[in-house]
């Protein structure tokens, strides 16, 4: 067990510094500069001993003289490397940073549905703002402490013994001791860091939420309970980070501790009458300077070992993305001439967790250039078949097949581009209007092109209303249009598209009478010499359907033509009495 929590911990740590490798001239500069610096700081306490016994004891003014005009050469010196180290530094974690949000974003636009199905939004937001951040603190500002403090506590102790070796023995009894905290406290720093982490993504999770429904908040009176729920999870990340805190500084006051216990030796030892023979005034002076001086390195050390540890805690998180497995393409067939002849052979599927099947042993066949509606209660199976044929989700059981080829035989690329879809709830991008029309067909579409997608979708009728017309920005999820607009422009991107099978799933239900009769206009001409997969609640929409298949449970329990649905009296005429008030 001990050798698993092993491997956790230091298997992120080796990808970390994968990161670092490709930085190497950039993380060389860092080192000279943070090692120049601390060296430069050592040197200069040990200055203290010749300027005491040389020119103060013994009254040799030329070297004191000598150290004058040194002072700030060797200050701006220090600078240079100061400058070489943090700058260096700070790049690098900008530039690991910059990786990790890229390889995250290509990561969530490539996994398959069913990962973001089971994932909160404001967690994946979470990782990309603030994991992503943490670990740039562990790039830059950790790793600058760490080589500079550490390099400076190394300097001192080397020359400490060089000065006294046996004065600088109590630390080879300190350090075991440190070590021993610090190892510690390390496990307890990951462990609170992961769940600030979760808490974070909560957090960003509620008012995501919130933000995005706050009519709905306004309208049932919601405030006080969305106040309550964020506070608890609020007060959880202050408990998290007080916990934190208090590591932190227990830690670090136990350190300083220890390290004041082997001073005050130190200069008990000092005082001995045997010791006092050996050591010079200048030894005596530099070596207590040098035991104050390595109280704040000790104490920097330990502090920023919570910043690395939360940077490890966050590449943890990252790195459990990154390992998700992307969107399964198999295929290799890319067909441009697609007919559109669809079947469905057999086909069972379940989602995960769930022990009833949303697709249970469908059989259809739609022929090329013909119309088929599916109906039934919501949870009936339907949008379920509509993912299946896009691969959205992949079947247990059965196969679909499009002019008699079995999809999974194409590039998912390949296929995607002949099926145009229309859902229920339509995304729209902060962008033009004509630019959320083009989008995806951008590289070879003209003006013209989406001007008349655009009119025969009848978005022209509201956008020549608008000042900038096609050319006016949208906002996020196209929020300066009402939902019969943000439809319209869907629709004209279906008919831009131009693909041989089109897929409706609602995609009149955010319609108006009129903006309903004019889609159904539309849809009328976009549907010629196109296979179509219509999902509808209302009726009116498919009564022309080729085939209309009622779907109850995953399994198709009637299916025909609207009058010879309506004859039968069954599940469909039930529906339309219902919505017809026959």
């Amino acid at each position: 067990m001990q050798d698993t929590d092993t491997d956790a911990q230091t298997l992120p740590i080796k990808r970390f510094f994968g990161y670092l490798r490709a930085h190497r001239l950039a993380f060389i500069v860092a080192f000279v500069g943070m090692v120049g610096y601390s060296a430069l700081d050592t040197f200069v306490i040990s200055q203290v001993q010749p300027v005491i016994d040389r020119s103060l004891n013994n009254q040799d003014f030329d070297y004191l003289r000598m150290a004058a005009y040194l002072v700030v050469p060797v200050f701006i010196l220090r600078g240079i490397f100061n400058f070489m180290g943090s700058y260096a530094l700070s790049w690098i974690g900008a530039q690991v940073v910059m990786t990790m949000r890229q390889q995250l974003f290509a990561k969530y636009i490539h996994l398959p549905v069913s990962f973001h199905d089971q994932q909160a939004k404001g967690n994946l937001i979470s990782k990309v703002i603030y994991d992503t951040d943490q670990v740039a603190r562990a790039a830059g500002k950790s790793l600058a402490i760490l080589v500079r403090e550490g390099a400076l506590v190394i300097g001192i102790l080397a020359w400490m013994f060089y000065l006294s070796w046996q004065l600088s023995l109590v630390f080879l009894f300190v350090g075991p001791i440190v070590a021993v905290i610090v190892t510690y406290v390390t496990k307890r720093f990951r462990k609170v860091s992961r769940s600030i982490q979760q808490s974070m993504g909560s957090l960003t999770s509620a008012v995501e939420q919130v933000v995005k429904g706050h009519k709905v908040v306004l309208m049932f009176g919601g405030q006080q309970k969305e106040q309550d729920r964020f506070a608890a999870k609020n007060n959880a990340n202050r408990q998290q980070t007080m916990k934190l805190a208090v590591t932190q500084t227990l830690s670090v006051s136990t350190i300083q501790i220890i390290a004041s216990a082997a001073l005050a030796v130190v200069l008990y030892i000092a005082s001995t009458p045997g010791m006092l023979d050996e050591l010079t005034a200048g030894t005596f002076v530099t070596i207590v300077f040098y035991m104050v001086m390595l109280l704040k390195p000790l104490k920097q050390l330990t502090t920023v070992n919570s910043e690395f540890q939360k940077g490890m805690a966050a590449c943890q998180s990252i790195f459990a993305i990154l390992d998700e497995e992307i969107e399964r393409d198999t295929g290799r067939l890319e067909k441009a001439d697609v007919k559109g002849d669809i079947r469905f052979n057999h086909v069972t599927f379940s989602y995960p967790d769930k022990s009833i099947p949303a697709v249970n042993d469908i059989n259809v066949s739609v022929p090329a250039g013909s119309s088929i509606a599916l109906v039934g209660r919501s949870g009936s199976g339907k949008s379920t078949m509509s993912g299946l044929l896009t691969r959205f989700y992949l079947p247990q059981q059965g196969t679909i097949t499009l002019d008699d080829i079995d999809i999974n035989d194409f590039k998912l690329t390949a296929l995607r581009k002949n099926i145009a879809l229309v859902s229920q709830q339509v995304t729209l991008f902060n962008d033009t209007i004509a630019n959320n029309i083009a989008y995806g067909v951008a590289e070879n579409v003209s003006r013209a092109d989406i001007l008349r997608a655009a009119k025969l979708a009848h978005v022209m009728e509201f956008a020549e209303q608008l000042e900038d017309g096609l050319d006016t920005m949208i906002g996020e999820d196209g929020s300066a249009l009402s939902g019969g607009q943000r439809q319209r422009v869907a629709i004209a991107r279906a008919l831009l598209l131009d693909a041989p099978v089109l897929i409706l799933d609602e995609a009149t239900s955010a319609l108006d009478t009129e903006s309903e009769r004019m889609i159904q206009d539309a849809l009328g001409h976009l549907q010629q010499n196109r296979t179509s997969l219509i999902i509808a609640h209302r009726l009116s929409t498919i009564e022309n359907a080729d085939l209309i298949l009622v779907i109850d449970q995953g399994k198709i329990i009637e299916q025909g033509k609207h009058q010879q649905l309506l004859d039968k009296g069954g599940a469909y005429a039930q529906l339309h009495a219902l919505q017809f008030g026959d």
